[in-house]
């Protein structure tokens, strides 16, 4: 009883811990949050509050920037004084950045649920001459990047480091129109570097010569060709002179100039660079200063006398938008370039839909879980129930605990999750109903139930955890999140089945309510012999198998999607469909080289959604280009991903190495829990799962994605689930010295195991069934490929595992088993 009150003091906990991190779940309205927080109102924050509502109406997806323009000159500090830090360059953005942080729901939901977009960024490392600690270098960049990205008013950004030398950046909410912006902005280096130029310049332009330690810069100039006002070429000293660059530069604004009224870019230096820059003027009075910024004239102005305040005007032929991005990087330097290796963008509408086909999906396939369980199981369905509930809170609690961000593949593997907890609970109830049949009473029997099921359920779900860790530790993005969210889920349901089901029962036990488990029964007692059909269906799934990858090989580049192949994949939707030979058409008048041009209809909506993959960078044309040919269509943007070439690769890479990883560590686990034989057994099987799973997704003419991985590795767990359950029950035969030879124990345990299989798959089945039919187009391709590899995982179980481990040992009875079968013998001789 003492057990039983430490098992129930724990449970407690762990809900009521689970429930205290799930709060408050979403995101409150930031503006309300606002007001709440406030520790001091007067007549002008309500007037601040005021202006920010008028603001809201206009936009209100910007509630953040409404309050930053509300505030305007007005200092939030005398508000909030408990967030105020004086360290903060710019308090009012401080301020409601931690307002901010306040107001976020404790589900983090990735790009792909609430929209934005999304950059990687590789740092080119080999020009950092004086910093020799590269991982010194991208936090200093991290930094960097973060204050001109706090410019772009977007809540809750998220930089991190990924690799050596990348940074993945996260916007959500991010307009179509500051993409491009972003893209700019995150991209310059904004190495500034005050040079002079040589006194004798024009001269030896026109006579074309370069002395040693010059080069020649053409001025920046966005006239076009053909306009008055040819660009000035100057020859300008190597270098910075006196080693006068940006990092010496501690402000930097757009001002008017006070004659033409055009934007001029005002800096201010630091002490030591006032120092510098006013030594430069004062000996080079009557010569040119080259302005270069990232190896670029800007301009070169005259120093017609020393300039000792500290301050510099750069002019040039830009606009507005150009002066103030250029001030952004020059307030925030790097001190190497970035260039975007990958890029993805989500439409804000997008991610509502995924939103809500997600619940939607999650909804229906809990609810058609719940009803078998309940109709199949009866009470004890009941408690199983109970404990997939409380599997639900304490994953959702311990995602939100380690700050997990909730993506559409996470929400796929919140749905396995609950496919898959139900099959260590049907395990234990397939056990107690074998055990009650033997005679035991109803004490015995679960006590027996959960004593058998529990190696069962060990084996199969570590087994299932290998591919789920791994996919953490090699994938990148959603595929990341999909282990993340399948790993916590699986040790959820470990807890829920062995401890709070248990822990109910024997409670019931214990007040003497519990007399008895009726179950129905879907099949009875079988004799099949299945291995009596291994040979065909070997050779009719190894002929699928050639055949669908034959396919898949003749289609070639065809197969690989954006991710794997590189390049960029544009989603629009559209008010009128347009044929697929009229895009190709246009799309070829735009000179981007070869498109793939294919529209998808949405399962249960009936909406349809045009997607072309093109080259990488040429997303951008594409939309442009399809608006301006075809008005009538209305296309609009709901996502472009950009995926480089180098990526692509390192995708294809790591996706590899994944699924090896993955069967190498399923072989060692299997070969020493087991025998070498079943290793192999098992590894074959997956083998055939996955290149049967592969067949079938490229004979429905579809393309690999990095999604595709995680369902690839969720196959390779459950696939190897499937498996260990027989082998477990034919190791058990087998140490039980089970009359026979090794063929007739192995039907045994195929046969004592078939419901359980049934139940198991039938249960992942719907759930992933829900996610086909009701969760959207952007997982279909996820949902397809399980769906597959759950039918091929349950019938390689049989056929390939089995069928392999008996011809490994000619039909005779493996080592495991053998001293109590050679026993069982001799007493039959005595």
């Amino acid at each position: 009883m003492s057990r039983n009150v430490w098992k129930l003091s724990l449970v407690l906990f762990v809900v009521a811990w689970s429930l205290f991190e799930l709060y408050p779940p979403t995101p409150r309205d930031l503006l309300r949050v606002f007001e709440e927080q406030a520790e001091y109102q007067d007549t002008n924050f309500t007037a601040i509050v005021s202006r920010a509502l008028d603001l809201q109406q206009q936009n209100s997806n910007q509630v953040f920037l409404n309050l930053l323009t509300a505030a305007g000159t007005n200092e939030l500090r005398q508000y909030f004084p408990s967030l105020y830090d004086e360290d903060d360059t710019e308090h009012n953005r401080a301020i409601l950045n931690r307002i901010q942080k306040k107001a976020a729901g404790r589900i983090q939901l990735g790009l792909d649920l609430k929209g934005g977009t999304s950059f990687l960024v590789e740092m080119d490392t080999d020009r950092l001459e004086e910093v020799v600690d590269k991982a010194h270098a991208v936090e200093q960049a991290i930094e960097v990047l973060r204050k001109r990205v706090d410019r772009f008013g977007v809540a809750e950004p998220v930089l991190q480091p990924a690799g050596e030398n990348r940074i993945s950046i996260q916007l959500p909410g991010l307009s179509e129109v500051d993409k491009d912006t972003a893209r700019t902005t995150l991209q310059k280096a904004a190495f500034l570097e005050f040079r002079m130029v040589h006194p004798e310049s024009d001269l030896l332009v026109r006579q074309e010569i370069v002395e040693p330690g010059y080069e020649l810069l053409v001025e920046r100039s966005r006239r076009k060709e053909g306009e008055t006002g040819a660009r000035r070429t100057y020859l300008v000293r190597k270098g910075a002179e006196k080693g006068l660059t940006g990092k010496y530069v501690d402000r930097a604004g757009v001002y008017p100039d006070p004659v033409t009224g055009a934007p001029e870019i005002n800096l201010r230096f630091n002490s030591e660079g006032a120092r510098l820059f006013g030594e430069i003027t004062r000996q080079n009075v009557g010569n040119l200063m080259a302005i270069v910024l990232d190896g670029e004239l800007y301009s070169a102005p005259r120093i017609n006398e020393p300039i000792l305040g500290g301050n510099c005007r750069i002019t040039g032929d830009y606009d507005l938008r150009e002066a103030y991005e250029l001030a952004n990087v020059l307030q925030n330097p790097l001190e190497a370039p970035l260039k975007i290796v990958e890029e993805r963008g989500v439409d804000p509408s997008l991610g509502r839909d995924s939103i809500e086909s997600g619940i939607r999906a999650v909804a229906i396939g809990t609810g058609a879980v719940v009803v078998f369980m309940l109709v199949y199981y009866l009470f004890a369905g009941t408690v199983a129930i109970t404990a997939l509930l409380l599997n639900i809170v304490i994953l959702l609690g311990v995602m939100c605990s380690i700050g997990t961000t909730l993506t559409l593949p996470g929400i796929a593997g919140i749905v396995l999750t609950i496919g898959m907890a139900v099959d260590a609970n049907v395990l234990i109830y397939e056990r107690i109903r074998e055990e009650t049949a033997s005679g035991k009473s109803m004490r015995g029997a679960l006590a027996a139930g959960y004593d058998k099921a529990f190696g069962t359920i060990f084996d199969s779900n570590l087994t299932t955890l290998i591919s789920a860790v791994i996919l953490i530790f090699m994938g990148t993005g959603p595929v990341k999140g999909f282990g993340v969210t399948l790993t916590i889920g699986i040790s959820c349901s470990l807890f829920t089945a062995l401890i709070v089901t248990r822990l109910i029962f024997d409670w019931l036990l214990a007040k003497g309510w519990l007399t008895s488990l009726p179950m129905l029964r879907l099949v009875g007692e079988t004799r099949i012999n299945f291995m009596r059909y291994a040979v065909p269906a070997c050779i009719f799934s190894w002929a699928l198998i050639l055949v669908g990858n034959g396919y898949g090989i003749y289609r070639g580049h065809d197969v690989l999607g954006v991710d794997f192949a590189g390049g960029d994949q544009l989603r629009l939707r559209f008010a009128q469909r347009v044929t697929v030979e009229e895009v190709r058409r246009a799309v070829t008048d735009l000179k981007v080289g070869e498109a793939m041009i294919q529209y998808h209809t949405d399962l249960m909506g009936g909406k349809q959604t045009l997607e072309i993959t093109t080259g990488a960078g040429t997303g951008v044309t594409v939309n442009e280009g399809l608006v301006a040919k075809f008005p009538e269509a209305k296309f609009e943007r709901i996502s472009l991903d950009t995926v480089g070439a180098t990526v692509g690769k390192e995708i294809q890479k790591s996706a590899l190495a994944a699924s090896l990883l993955a069967m190498f560590g399923i072989l060692v686990y299997v070969a020493f829990r087991y025998e070498f034989s079943f290793a192999v057994g098992a590894v074959v099987a997956v083998i055939h799962d996955v290149l049967m799973t592969m067949g079938w997704f490229f004979l429905t003419g579809r393309e690999l994605s990095a999604p595709i991985v995680a369902a690839v590795l969720t196959i390779i767990g459950f696939s190897i689930n499937d498996t260990i359950v027989i082998f477990d029950r034919i190791r058990e035969d087998l140490k039980l010295g089970l009359r026979g030879t090794f063929l007739e124990v192995m039907n045994k345990a195929l046969n004592q195991t078939l419901a359980r299989t049934i139940i198991t798959s039938g249960t992942v089945f719907l759930a992933t069934l829900s996610l086909y039919l009701f969760g959207g187009g952007v997982i279909n391709d996820f949902a397809f490929t399980f769906l597959v590899g759950i039918l091929t995982g349950t019938y390689s179980s049989m056929y390939i595992a089995g069928a392999l481990v008996l011809w490994w040992h000619k039909g005779e009875r493996p080592k495991i088993g053998a001293e109590v079968a050679a026993e069982a013998v001799a007493m039959q001789r005595v």
